[in-house]
């Protein structure tokens, strides 16, 4: 009679790191709670206030309900909703041969040197760092209220926005054309002109495309702080209580804003 033995466990070593990973996630845990527990006594953030301020909520909406429908209201906000989008339509194209140039010396693959590389991302950092509507607010004082003033902040913060977008996508491009064009002795200017840009193209299209997309949003709220457009518009109207009026140009705008999605996700599958 033949008795089978189990076979013996071996026991899995112990590994050291896990209590150290274990001590690491339980600080990581308790400082974001902590750092959660300052942002909410900071920010006053107190749910109980939507609940005693609702019937003042309330009324804001009854005020705003039916939307002002008249003629003058009409043309008023579809010339508004114009003009916003022709903001942000040229803060966007205007700033693409800066954000291009600044792109090309921010890559590595393309900068000629450390130094104006670094140049480079500083000032795109810079831009990117310094909110649209502080630009808005330095540009209005500068030339004054209307459009041109959010054109021109949108201009520095896309620059600096778009740049970093565009050179990263540069940095991560198949480096075989380029190489083959500097082995037959090209430029470095004849390299980007005819390996790095015509490689990323879609990716800069996509990405020029996305930025409109945002500045056309981001337009709206410089109307806000005097930038012309729409956002005008529903500034003045929330002030003298028209909240009809406001609501009618909210309606504007969300119809442009859906046209120009709808319009950039049909040039984004065509480039595909």
């Amino acid at each position: 009679m033949i008795h089978s033995t189990a076979p013996t466990r071996l026991e899995v070593p112990r590994d050291p790191k896990t209590v150290y990973r274990a001590g690491s996630w339980s600080v990581i845990l308790v400082v974001l709670v902590a750092l959660h527990v300052l942002a909410f006594q900071a920010t006053e953030f107190r749910p109980e206030a939507l609940v005693t301020g609702a019937k003042g909520m309330a009324n804001f909406i009854s005020e705003a309900f039916p939307p002002d429908l008249s003629a003058e209201v009409l043309q008023k906000g579809i010339e508004g909703a114009l003009t916003t989008l022709w903001i942000g339509l040229l803060g966007t194209t205007v700033s693409v041969p800066f954000a291009l140039l600044l792109a090309v010396f921010a890559a590595r693959t393309t900068t000629p040197n450390q130094a104006v590389y670094q140049v480079a991302r500083g000032i795109l950092s810079f831009f990117r760092a310094v909110p649209d509507i502080v630009f808005a607010l330095i540009f209005v004082t500068a030339v004054g209220l209307g459009p041109f003033a959010g054109v021109l902040a949108l201009i520095c913060h896309n620059t600096g926005v778009m740049g970093k977008l565009w050179a990263e996508a540069m940095e991560d491009v198949d480096q075989g054309p380029e190489q083959a064009l500097r082995t037959a002795g090209a430029s470095r200017w004849q390299v980007v002109a005819n390996a790095t840009i015509p490689n990323v193209l879609p990716q800069l299209t996509g990405l020029l495309l996305y930025r409109f997309d945002v500045n056309v949003r981001s337009s709206l709220v410089l109307g806000l702080v005097g930038a012309g457009g729409i956002g005008l518009l529903i500034n003045k109207a929330i002030k003298t209580f028209q909240f009809d009026e406001m609501l009618t140009y909210l309606i504007i705008i969300l119809i442009v804003i859906i046209a120009v999605d709808l319009a950039s996700a049909w040039i984004r599958k065509r480039l595909q």
